[in-house]
């Protein structure tokens, strides 16, 4: 997902959406943070689940002091540091057992997270949700922010379907049912139109 290829997938989101030609507009080509490097594929994981269900502001500073924990944020290192310290943190239990079994599946192998990029959209999903605690919403987010896939069409994110709907001047929020075939028009660029539906929240 080059800064180029960004560039064109808003220009052929504009010309298939009147509404997403104004988001366009507004907020310019859509704009990703560099690709995180494939040994930190973990740690991104791991913050994934520590933002599960919250705003922005607090699942930072739980992931904050979660991170602080150990300096090498290994499987190895936070199966060592095991439940109190995650707790301690900030973590919910739920959390702190998604946290773990992502450590331990991916220090005894049975989730490689290196050989991700090379499997398609459902295989990733279906590979990450044997984890405990990590589901569709999860798995999709890893897609689109850290192996950069460009048709990846969250339904489940409330940010995206609120998105959608102040952008189109809904009252209320689509639900993921609704908003499921909606997303087809965007095709092959959903997650550049998730991106816009999220802009659209900050206006």
């Amino acid at each position: 997902m080059s800064r180029t290829g960004l560039t064109e997938a808003s220009r052929a989101l504009a010309q298939a959406s009147a509404v997403m030609a104004d988001l366009v507009d507004r907020f310019g080509p859509a704009r990703f943070g560099p690709k995180p490097p494939v040994g930190e594929r973990f740690e991104v994981l791991s913050r994934e689940i520590a933002y599960q269900q919250l705003a922005g502001k607090a699942a930072s500073a739980i992931w904050g002091r979660v991170r602080e924990q150990t300096p090498e944020w290994a499987p190895g290192a936070v199966l060592a540091l095991g439940e109190e310290p995650l707790r301690g943190a900030g973590l919910s239990g739920a959390k702190t057992r998604a946290m773990l079994d992502l450590a331990a599946h991916c220090e005894q192998g049975s989730l490689d997270l290196a050989c991700l990029g090379r499997l398609s959209d459902q295989e990733v999903i279906d590979q990450l949700s044997q984890v405990w605690g990590i589901g569709t919403w999860t798995a999709q987010m890893f897609l689109i922010f850290s192996l950069r896939r460009l048709d990846v069409w969250p339904v489940g994110d409330f940010g995206v379907r609120k998105g959608y709907g102040l952008a189109h001047g809904w009252t209320e929020a689509p639900s993921a049912d609704e908003l499921g075939p909606l997303g087809d028009q965007f095709r092959p660029f959903r997650s550049v139109a998730a991106w816009y539906c999220w802009r659209a929240t900050e206006v």
